[in-house]
């Protein structure tokens, strides 16, 4: 049987990157998933993916900055999916920026999403787990947060941070109600909004986009960067039977760039 069999995951973000590998990953591990992003289209591609084999696939148009629109996101879950087991926090936003040019509006965009977002979805989703008399919160945070210098921006690293703290926080006052909260942070990856990225750090430095990958690459010890799939298997252990005594955490997946 497989391992998520009639598991309920919601995954944000879920359009592109890591949030679709993750939605994809957790279908085949035989969960109904909700698919959720700001881009209905992308989410609708993604869940027409997930679906087959008996698992049935939902698309939600979500903004993950706007409460209303994350109430919305899990009443609509409950209602057509029955229940909610598992919610992976993976939406964000970002833009390369060195600290002297972020501007209050970027701030406020990024913290809106990354921060608030997640501790939003995480207590809605919450709210329903504990109904329930259990579940899996999963946050995406970052390296980032962990101080790493190649963050894409010194706002970016301080709303992974504000994730990674946010995950200890909940675990402890969640775990009374069966709720495990864990958070993954991944490393160098290649999703499209790295591929943007990309571009403007090479255009600043004078150098290809491939000059630059192979340079970040250099630095990591086991030599390559992450895919999506690679963050997405992470998140299906914490979503199994096999990691229920796992909370709190904050685990890297970056080929050992940075300690954890």
């Amino acid at each position: 049987m497989p391992i998520l069999q009639d598991k309920v995951v919601l995954v944000t973000g879920a359009g592109a990157g890591i949030g679709r590998a993750t939605a994809l990953a957790m279908a085949e591990g035989g969960a109904n998933v909700a698919a959720a992003d700001i881009d209905l289209a992308a989410a609708q591609r993604t869940a027409d993916q997930a679906t087959g084999n008996q698992r049935r696939a939902i698309a939600i148009e979500t903004d993950c900055g706007d409460v209303a629109s994350i109430d919305a996101m899990i009443a609509r879950t409950i209602t057509e999916l029955g229940r909610l087991d598992v919610i992976v926090n993976n939406a964000g936003v970002t833009r390369y920026a060195q600290i002297m040019d972020l501007t209050e509006a970027d701030w406020d965009r990024i913290h809106r999403v990354n921060a608030k977002g997640v501790f939003f979805c995480l207590q809605r989703a919450a709210r329903e787990m504990i109904k329930q008399g259990g579940g899996r919160i999963i946050n995406i945070a970052s390296i980032s947060g962990r101080g790493y210098p190649g963050a894409s921006n010194a706002a970016y690293a301080a709303s992974k941070g504000a994730v990674i703290s946010l995950t200890w926080m909940a675990a402890q006052q969640l775990g009374r109600h069966n709720i495990n909260v864990n958070a993954i942070c991944p490393g160098v990856t290649r999703t499209e909004l790295g591929a943007r990225n990309a571009v403007e750090r090479a255009a600043e430095r004078g150098i290809t986009v491939e000059e630059l990958q192979a340079e970040a690459e250099s630095r990591i010890p086991i030599g390559r960067a992450n895919q999506p799939e690679d963050i997405a298997a992470m998140a299906v252990f914490l979503a199994s039977p096999a990691a229920r005594n796992i909370t709190g955490q904050a685990y890297n997946v970056d080929g050992g760039l940075v300690p954890s």
